[in-house]
């Protein structure tokens, strides 16, 4: 396969027209627009079936950096229309064989640390109060992203008082204390 007919097919199969294929296949910036609008068609579709092919073909690409933030944007969309962690979880595990294939180390675990972040949350959503300990295994971005938006008055507490970063747990403190959350 070619950078060519890679991006021809992915294009394609998400019906996407109005990218000319030369233009993506010769500026990397219009490619790495393209891969992201693919991935936001591939997860608003119902179906999960081409999303490992999907992802292998957009791995291929030569420049690891751009296929890299496309996977990311890939597994967050799936992770925020995810409502059952462990159907995210089979879901990231038939990635992986995948993402294994990246040739920059940095990168793989990059993608790994936020399916786990992803993991993570959901199991949060889903009811689990977790220990200090496991918000400790969660990157600063997500600990982040649990005091910006994390409705629950505990695990708000529990970013407060245990986030890595003091910006992280004063963002959490404060919306543990707001009006919006005291009145639910």
């Amino acid at each position: 396969m070619t950078l060519h007919s890679d991006v021809a097919g992915l294009l394609a199969g998400a019906g996407i027209l109005d990218v000319d294929v030369d233009d993506a296949v010769a500026d990397e910036h219009v490619r790495a627009s393209a891969y992201r609008r693919v991935v936001s068609v591939a997860a608003s579709s119902g179906s999960r079936d081409r999303d490992r092919a999907m992802v292998a073909t957009i791995l291929r690409d030569p420049l690891e950096s751009i296929s890299k933030g496309a996977v990311v944007a890939l597994v967050a969309d799936i992770a925020m229309q995810a409502t059952d962690p462990a159907e995210f979880r089979q879901w990231s595990d038939e990635l992986l064989p995948e993402i294994d294939q990246l040739k920059v180390e940095a990168f793989r675990e990059f993608i790994r640390r936020r399916i786990h972040d992803w993991l993570f949350h959901l199991s949060v959503e889903d009811g689990h109060l977790p220990t200090p300990a496991e918000l400790a295994e969660v990157t600063d971005w997500m600990q982040r992203h649990l005091a910006q938006w994390s409705m629950s008055p505990s695990v708000l507490a529990l970013v407060a008082e245990s986030a890595n970063a003091k910006k992280t747990r004063n963002i959490a403190k404060n919306r543990a204390n707001s009006r919006e959350l005291r009145t639910e």
